[in-house]
């Protein structure tokens, strides 16, 4: 019998998704440009540089998905050698060195913008991109894998390569150079709340439910009650986001649009190179998703913490910053429906099959 459409397939709070996304950044706009004080109370709600309400959002959002992962099967990822070597490929050189080009072709006259989207291009995804992969029925195990494999090589090279990216390659160019000021303490904070909590908060979960209930209680009965949870953490992750900066996006309509150019080629470029690298590898559908999303989302949130620390919250960094996640939310959330339309025409499986069966990747349990 032929798999139903992608919509299909998912239920009607996911089926709905774009809409309620949509909605949500149109909220956040509307708040913070007309309700006077919003971004400013929501910028002092910080700690260590870190926004208590969108980290609060960020992890309602990110405990659900984490609470479903099986973690008795990651050990079969880390055999996975081909899908760990094309992460770190795609993560930690081709993706920072695209999105260095992409800014100086579309961007060379506005150094601040360029910038802004070089520590984009940085920041390696370690949160909302678990989000898009259970959308999609990518691998949980597998992402869990990668997203703490860029948290580690995040709190290692993120400052290295800022020097490299702003400081060294222009100058061997004969470019612009600018520098970027960044503790290793403050990105390893960052991972830690971003990652570090909802993880082990997923884990503990799962060890202790199906410790005192059985496996069939935990995934039958308390999985199907949290799980709306991460997309109600998402959206409610998205107004505080957009009303936060909404003021700045509202008034620069048109810095807003070059901003987005270059990261509309950068999300699409580095999400088709990670599906095509997987199926070239042969890594099957649910870990060749995983690892189109795990290349093609960015760490929004260190992106925009860092460009704030380093250039002020009105700078033209910080601006750029916050453009990515509007660009790279409705991005990514058509690239699901473009997945799950892949894994009938492309892989010729049915992908809730292959997200659930770690024979589908070709790698024995």
């Amino acid at each position: 019998m032929a798999a139903p459409a992608a919509p299909d397939r998912l239920s009607a709070l996911d089926r709905w998704l774009p809409l309620w996304i949509g909605l949500a950044m149109v909220a956040g706009l509307i708040t913070g440009r007309f309700i006077p004080g919003v971004s400013d109370l929501l910028a002092r709600l910080e700690v260590g540089g870190i926004s208590l309400p969108i980290a609060l959002g960020l992890l309602v959002m990110m405990y659900p998905v984490l609470a479903k992962v099986r973690y008795g099967r990651v050990a079969t990822v880390m055999g996975d050698k081909k899908l760990l070597f094309a992460s770190l490929v795609l993560n930690w050189l081709i993706g920072p060195a695209m999105m260095f080009a992409l800014a100086w072709v579309f961007l060379p006259d506005l150094p601040e913008y360029r910038t802004g989207l070089i520590i984009v291009g940085l920041a390696r995804c370690i949160a909302m991109v678990i989000i898009w992969n259970d959308l999609a029925c990518g691998d949980r195990e597998a992402a869990a894998v990668l997203v703490a494999i860029n948290s580690v090589f995040q709190v290692i090279a993120f400052a290295l390569l800022g020097w490299f990216y702003l400081s060294v390659l222009p100058g061997w160019l004969g470019l612009d150079t600018q520098g970027l000021e960044i503790s290793v303490g403050q990105i390893a904070l960052n991972v830690l709340i971003f990652l570090g909590i909802p993880l082990a908060a997923g884990f503990a979960s799962r060890l202790i439910g199906e410790r005192r209930k059985g496996r069939p209680w935990y995934e039958e009965k308390f999985l199907p009650r949290i799980g709306p949870w991460a997309l109600y953490g998402l959206l409610f992750t998205i107004v505080l986001l957009f009303a936060l900066q909404g003021e700045q996006v509202t008034s620069h309509p048109w810095d807003v649009g070059r901003i987005a150019l270059p990261l509309l080629v950068y999300f699409a470029v580095m999400w088709f190179a990670g599906i095509l690298s997987g199926r070239a590898l042969n890594l099957g559908y649910a870990r060749s998703t995983t690892l189109a999303f795990t290349a093609a989302g960015n760490n929004f949130e260190l992106a925009i913490a860092v460009s704030i620390a380093t250039f002020g919250a009105a700078s033209g960094q910080a601006l750029a910053g916050v453009v990515g996640p509007l660009i790279e939310v409705p991005i990514l959330v058509g690239l699901v429906y473009v997945s799950l339309w892949l894994a009938r025409s492309w892989f010729h499986v049915d992908p809730r099959t292959a997200a659930a069966s770690p024979a589908a990747d070709r790698i024995p349990s």
